[in-house]
């Protein structure tokens, strides 16, 4: 198996972990709780994995047009679980489809992004975006657990 094939296998499979997490919750209301030091809802942690996929694989390897706003990724409140389930299976094939079109040559290729300090390579790129993403899987998995009473 390639790198690509084993980013985009990665990436399905936990892309859909998430979308797990978020049809798991028993009251659909508690994806929006915070509590104490909980300062992330799930539903705003779904969000932001939603935008920064659709982002910086979507609009930056696959061409796709996506314009994030980031700020409404942590803002936004009460967004149906259907409507969070739907834009999780539409990044599924956003992400499948930027990583299947990249050539080993642009996978190892250094790419510019602001929120490194030094040229990486797209490989570095996505490895980065995989680990991001259970990061925020881990907390929705803890959100659900210990809010969704």
């Amino acid at each position: 198996m390639t790198l690509s094939q084993t980013l985009r296998t990665l990436f399905e499979r936990d892309i859909i972990r998430v979308k797990t997490e978020i049809e798991s919750y028993k009251n659909e209301e508690n994806m929006w709780k915070l509590d104490g030091e909980i300062l992330n809802s799930a539903g705003n942690l779904c969000l932001h994995l939603i935008g920064n996929l659709n982002h910086f694989i979507g609009a930056g390897i696959g061409k796709t047009g996506y314009v994030r706003k980031r700020e409404l990724e942590f803002s936004q409140k009460n967004i149906p679980r259907e409507k969070l389930i739907k834009e999780l299976e539409d990044v599924v094939k956003v992400v499948d489809d930027s990583i299947k079109s990249l050539t080993e040559e642009e996978l190892y290729a250094e790419t510019s992004v602001p929120k490194f300090t030094e040229k990486q390579t797209t490989a570095f790129l996505l490895l980065h975006l995989h680990a991001h993403l259970n990061y925020h899987l881990g907390q929705i998995n803890y959100h659900r657990r210990l809010l969704d009473k």
